[in-house]
C-alpha cells in the first residue's frame, strides 16, 4: 500500500509539472498564439463563426482620398471577416448620391445597413425605405441626434458637440486667445456642431473659415490668407487629419506662430504631434466605429442584441498630445488608429 501511495504521489507530481508548464506557456504566449491564429483565419478568408453568410452594406459620406474613412472601412472589413459577412462599401460626399447608394443596397436586399448621416435631410427618406424592407440600420460617425428618430438600432461615434467642447477646453488650457475653425465640407452638420461646441467653451474668440475640402491647394491658400490678414490668430483647428498638414504649410508660408490642432488621427498626425508641429488631436477611433458597426449588426442578426440603451455608443473624444503620440504611432502606421 505504501508503495502504491508513493507511485500515486510520483504520478501526481509529474502531471502537476506538465500542467504547470502548459499553463505557463499559455500565460506567456497564449494571447499571441490566439492573435496569430485569428490573423491566419482572416488572411485565409475564414470566419470565426458559423452563422449564415449575411451581406452588410456600408454607405458613407466620404469624399475621395479621405484617409479617415479608410480606417473606418478597415475596421469594418476586419469584423466582417471574423463574422462571416459579405461586406460591401460605397461612398459619396453628395447627400443625394449617398442616398441613391443606400437605395441600391436596399434593392440588393442586403441583410444590414451601416450609414453616416452628415446630411441627414437627404438620408431620411431612404432610411425609412430600409426600415420598410425590414433591413436593420446602424448609423456611424455623423447624425447621432437624428439616428434614433430615423429608426436606426443605435449610433456609433463621438458626440460632435461634446468633442467641440473638449477642444474649447483644451485651447483654454493652452492659453489661446483667438482660434480659427476650418470647415472643409459645407452642409455637414457634424462639422458645424464641432465648431459650435468649441466656441461654447472657449474663453477666447473663435471664427469659422469655410474651405473647399476637395481642393487641398485652395484649403492651404485660404488658411494662409486668413493668417496673413489677422496676426492675432494663435490657433488653427482643422476638422480632419488630411487638412492638418495643409494648415501647417499655410502657417509656415504665412510666417505665423499659430498652433495647429486637428480632429482625427492618422500616421502623419501622430508624427506631427511627436515632432511638435501639431499641438493636439481629437481622436474618435474610426477603426472602432467600423468594427463595432459590423459586429453589432451581426449580434443583432444572431442574438437580437442592441447596445446603447437608446443612446449613442461613444468612441470619443480623446485628446491626444505629444506625450501620447509615441505610444499610438505603431497603431497609426498599421492603419488602425
Amino acid at each position: 500500500m505504501a508503495r502504491a501511495r508513493t507511485g500515486a504521489r510520483a504520478l501526481g507530481a509529474v502531471l502537476a509539472a506538465v500542467l504547470g508548464a502548459s499553463l505557463a506557456g499559455c500565460s506567456s504566449t497564449g494571447g499571441k498564439r490566439a492573435e496569430d491564429a485569428r490573423k491566419a483565419q482572416a488572411a485565409a478568408g475564414k470566419s470565426a463563426v458559423t452563422t449564415p453568410r449575411w451581406t452588410f452594406a456600408m454607405v458613407t459620406h466620404s469624399g475621395d482620398g479621405d484617409t479617415f474613412w479608410d480606417i473606418v472601412q478597415s475596421g469594418a472589413e476586419q469584423a466582417a471577416a471574423k463574422d462571416n459577412i459579405n461586406f460591401l462599401y460605397s461612398h459619396s460626399d453628395e447627400g443625394q448620391q449617398q442616398a441613391q447608394l443606400v437605395q441600391a443596397a436596399i434593392d440588393k436586399k442586403v441583410n444590414g445597413l451601416i450609414v453616416s448621416l452628415a446630411k441627414p435631410d437627404a438620408m431620411k427618406g431612404v432610411i425609412a425605405e430600409a426600415e420598410k424592407a425590414g433591413i436593420p440600420v446602424i448609423t456611424v460617425n455623423s447624425g447621432s441626434e437624428q439616428s434614433k428618430a430615423y429608426g436606426a438600432l443605435t449610433h456609433i461615434g463621438q458626440d460632435e458637440t461634446i468633442a467641440g467642447e473638449a477642444v474649447g477646453d483644451e485651447l483654454d488650457k493652452r492659453g489661446r486667445k483667438k482660434a480659427l475653425c476650418v470647415l472643409h465640407e459645407q452642409g455637414n452638420v457634424g462639422h458645424e456642431q464641432r465648431c459650435a461646441g468649441a466656441k461654447k467653451t472657449f474663453g477666447g474668440e473663435l471664427q469659422n473659415l469655410y474651405v473647399d475640402g476637395t481642393n487641398m491647394p485652395d484649403v492651404q491658400a485660404s488658411i494662409e490668407a486668413k493668417l496673413q490678414s489677422d496676426r492675432s490668430i494663435d490657433s488653427v483647428v482643422t476638422l480632419g487629419a488630411p487638412f492638418a498638414d495643409a494648415a501647417v504649410q499655410a502657417r509656415k508660408t504665412a510666417e505665423s506662430k499659430a498652433e495647429v490642432d486637428t480632429f482625427d488621427l492618422n500616421a502623419k498626425v501622430a508624427a506631427g504631434l511627436k515632432a511638435g508641429t501639431l499641438g493636439f488631436a481629437v481622436d474618435q477611433q474610426p477603426y472602432l466605429q467600423g468594427y463595432q458597426a459590423v459586429d453589432l449588426l451581426w449580434l443583432y442578426k444572431y442574438n437580437a442584441d442592441v447596445l446603447g440603451g437608446g443612446r449613442p455608443v461613444l468612441t470619443g473624444p480623446q485628446i491626444i498630445t505629444k506625450t501620447d503620440a509615441a505610444e499610438l504611432e505603431e497603431y497609426t502606421e498599421r492603419g488602425t488608429r
